[in-house]
């Protein structure tokens, strides 16, 4: 089953939750809707599952047209967040809810709960009841349920947000393993592009309803189409620098300058907006086309086993992201460096003119 946006808004009380929303969505795919808090991934999950109606377009499922059909006469299937499950019911019967409801038989009830079930690493815990579970066994529960009816379409609603870290990585790997071989088509909201990146497939960028950026998640990282999806598609959010082009050099604040490396000769004298990745920035020097400055630290922001370096001069505030432990003092000097062949280069107004090229760089 294919699923179509056109041209999707819905207004409600005068305010836009979408904004002229245009996807395409295939068979057996695994889709990202990436963005921050209130950017619109709910309203656009609900609009997919018949929950609410647009304002305005159309949804099409398989070409057909759904617009106006409710929910309950699509084959789609939803998880939330919250571990949503029946608590007077046994996992089986958690599970099974959805094939009764189909008015499956006993037979087929049984062998499809036992199949999910395993599937899910959940078989010996048919018996218990949700509140015997662990938060992990709960929320694989909630998705044995969504997935046991074989639904067409699934929604994910930012499902592993209140799991730990060490379950987070455990059910992502579980859950790209699972859709390889469904014709289901899978929607994943998140507001961490790392876990974007660790899901792969494809990704859409949205900013207070808007679709900013939509394609191959390598592809939207690698080159986002304008500041903003750079910014969001990035932890911590990317570093920018206001500079010119001119002659053989750039230069930030007419007080740094560097000479135009291979990468940046084609780009036309003027002004622009120079990107950088948190994590591309290093404390030693890596490459002949290094940029030196010297800053003051402001914040060590120490994270388990990395480190957000948050430091400024009087051109620049920049952040870096670096594996493992630094613990520097506040308003200690220190130089960094930046590898100026993975720069990001932006017109004034914010739209990409230029990508790092990737054979030079690690993804990160």
């Amino acid at each position: 089953m294919s699923l179509t946006l056109e041209h999707v808004t819905r207004i409600v009380d005068h305010q836009l939750y979408i904004d002229d929303a245009c996807l395409s969505f295939e068979p057996g795919s695994f889709n990202v809707l990436l963005g921050r808090t209130l950017s619109g991934k709910t309203s656009l999950m609900r609009l997919m599952a018949g929950l609410d109606k647009p304002s305005s377009g159309r949804i099409l499922m398989n070409g057909a047209d759904m617009t106006q059909v409710p929910v309950r006469q699509r084959n789609v299937s939803m998880v939330y967040q919250q571990f949503i499950n029946y608590p007077t019911l046994t996992v089986f019967e958690n599970i099974a809810s959805p094939l009764r409801q189909a008015k499956m038989s006993q037979a087929d009830i049984l062998e499809k709960v036992y199949a999910t079930a395993k599937m899910l690493r959940i078989d010996g815990l048919l018996k218990r009841y949700p509140l015997e579970l662990s938060g992990g066994q709960q929320q694989r529960t909630a998705m044995a349920r969504a997935l046991v009816k074989d639904a067409s379409l699934i929604l994910f609603d930012e499902p592993l947000v209140n799991l730990d870290y060490k379950l987070r990585e455990e059910l992502r790997q579980e859950m790209r393993e699972l859709f390889q071989a469904r014709h289901t088509i899978a929607i994943y909201a998140t507001t961490e592009p790392n876990e974007a990146l660790a899901l792969g497939g494809t990704t859409t960028v949205l900013h207070e309803g808007r679709v900013i950026q939509s394609g191959k998640t390598a592809d939207v990282y690698h080159r986002p189409q304008q500041v903003l999806a750079a910014e969001l598609f990035s932890e911590p959010a990317i570093n920018l620098m206001p500079g010119r082009v001119s002659g053989t050099e750039v230069s930030f604040a007419d007080t740094v300058h560097f000479p135009l490396n291979p990468d940046l000769q084609d780009i036309a004298e003027g002004e622009y907006r120079f990107g950088v990745r948190p994590s591309h920035i290093g404390l030693v020097p890596s490459n002949d086309d290094d940029l030196e400055l010297a800053v003051t630290v402001e914040l060590a922001e120490i994270s388990g086993s990395e480190t957000f370096l948050h430091v400024s001069n009087e051109q620049f505030v920049l952040v870096l992201h670096l594996p493992g432990v630094h613990e520097y003092a506040v308003d200690s000097s220190i130089l960094i460096y930046i590898p100026t062949h993975k720069l990001f280069v932006f017109s004034a107004d914010g739209q990409l003119i230029q990508a790092p090229s990737r054979r030079l760089g690690r993804v990160a």
